[in-house]
Order: C-alpha cells, then structure tokens, then sequence
C-alpha cells in the first residue's frame, strides 16, 4: 500500500490531473489540508472514502494517520495544496515514512503562482525584460529564512517576485523592494486563486499596502512583482518564433 502525495490545486475541483483525480478515486483514505482546500475538490473522493483535515494535527500526527492506514492495507491520499514542491512539508512526512518503511509517491499539481498569473493573462518571463522567477517567502510565524535569501539579494535580480505566505507584511515588503524595482513597479495580489471567493488586486509598490489593508487580506494570497506584469512594457520579440530563425535542420 502506497502513500500519494497529490498537489490539489489552487482550490478549484477541475484543476487537479487526469492522475490526481484517478488516485482520489481509487484510495479508502484521503488527508487534505483544510485551511487552503476548496471543499468541492473532495467530491472526487469516493463516497466512502475516510476523510481527514490535517489542519488540526502536527506531523506526527498525521504520520500516524498514513502509517495506520497503510499497515491496515490501504492506500492514501495525502492532498498538498498547489503542488508538493512548494511548501509542502514534503521532506518532514516522506522522512517519517521512509523510517516506517511505508511507500510513497507524488504527483504534481497546479502551483498557487501558476493559477494567479493565467487570471492575470501574464507571462511572468518576457524577453529581454525579465527571464527568472523567483519563488520566495517571508518569515513571520514560521521557520527561519536562510541568510543568504535575504529579499534585497533576490530583488537586486530585478526578477519577477513571487511571494508565499506574506500578505500580512506587505506593507514592508513593498518598502524594501522600491529601492531596487522603482515605487512605480506593478504589483499583484492574487487571493484564493480559482476559488468562488478569489480576489484580484492590482497596484504598484506605492500603493499595494493600502489596497490590501483595505480589502482585509489576512491568509491565501500571493503577491507577484515585477515589470512582466505591465503589459504596456517595451519587450523584444521570442528569438523562438522569430520569422528570420532557420527551422530547417
């Protein structure tokens, strides 16, 4: 019996995989974080299947939850919002059940950052404008960031930002990064991605703060800087597709 690690999405029921949805399906156990999770994503779910909100364990606890079921010859899926590369607490679970010798696997889903930027209609890497990404966090009630990934490192890249788990700093945030992208820098804040409740707003390094305190933003939200999101930008055109560009081998 297998533990599956299932990125879920942003939120929405009809953005998981074609595999996401077939291991949902077919597993008597399903542990799912509650806090991100649209409900309707559990309807996949067979109608018997034991349902588990991790929202309220801690890790051992949730590790007795997939050791139990497997031993009692189960399989499980363990629902990790967006995908389980990001944020996920991939590493701490898959080390508890390797000493348990339980198996486990994982597919990919959806990443947060992925769904905010198509409801943005933006490509977060424009030629010759910006050609990295860096997906980054802040440290508030949480772990310890590495002191190598101060933010001024990643924004004196002048890459396209993305930052989890750090709408309620935002006011700071963008203070700290107007001295590298400029106060006129575009900004987005993308909350519940997919979601009936999601929210779009838009401004600039200036003036994020204020949109956000006063739509009351607290939790599920990601921020994205940077010039790629201004769609007026002065931009090259894709060497890739470039009608001078021999395609003949």
């Amino acid at each position: 019996m297998t533990v599956h690690f299932i990125g879920a999405g942003p939120g929405a029921a009809d953005l998981l995989t074609v595999r996401a949805v077939t291991l949902l399906r077919s597993s008597p156990v399903c542990l799912y974080a509650g806090t991100y999770l649209d409900p309707e994503v559990l309807a996949h779910c067979a109608p018997d299947a034991e349902l588990i909100d991790s929202q309220y364990l801690d890790l051992d606890q949730i590790t007795e939850h997939l050791v139990r079921a497997t031993r009692s010859g189960k399989d499980v899926a363990r629902l990790c919002s967006g995908d389980p590369s990001l944020y996920s607490a991939l590493t701490e679970q898959t080390r508890r059940l390797d000493a348990q010798d339980v198996p486990w696997d994982v597919t990919p889903g959806v990443p947060a950052y992925a769904a905010a930027a198509a409801l943005l209609g933006a490509e977060l890497t424009v030629p010759e404008l910006v050609q990295s990404v860096v997906l980054t966090r802040t440290q508030a009630r949480s772990t310890a960031m590495p002191e190598s990934e101060a933010l001024a490192n990643f924004a004196a890249t002048g890459a396209t930002l993305v930052l989890h788990l750090a709408v309620t700093r935002v006011r700071a945030l963008a203070a700290e990064l107007a001295a590298d992208y400029g106060p006129d820098c575009p900004v987005a804040v993308v909350y519940r991605a997919s979601q009936p409740e999601q929210r779009i707003l838009r401004g600039t390094l200036a003036d994020i703060a204020d949109r956000v305190e006063g739509a009351g933003l607290r939790q599920a939200a990601v921020i994205l800087v940077g010039r790629a999101l201004r769609s007026s930008a002065p931009c090259a055109e894709s060497h890739l597709y470039d009608p001078a560009r021999p395609r003949h081998s």
